[in-house]
């Protein structure tokens, strides 16, 4: 890995505490196979994974709050 690439252990910290402030986690299970699906359609949608999964639940919520 390029020296320029390499994240301290203080940066790396700082990142992990702003995320435990700032954000939930939710841990989602799928069966076997599932993954490389959901992986394929965020990148035909020009989406990161995470972002593909929080856009499905917010448009499940709109609908289903209708």
């Amino acid at each position: 890995m390029p020296e320029e690439n390499k994240v301290s252990k203080a940066q790396q910290k700082a990142v992990n505490k702003y995320v435990k402030n700032n954000y939930d986690r939710i841990n989602v299970t799928f069966p076997k196979g599932q993954k490389e699906i959901i992986m394929q359609a965020a990148e035909a949608a020009g989406e990161s994974v995470n972002g593909y999964i929080k856009k499905a639940v917010n448009q499940r919520m709109e609908r289903d709050n209708a």
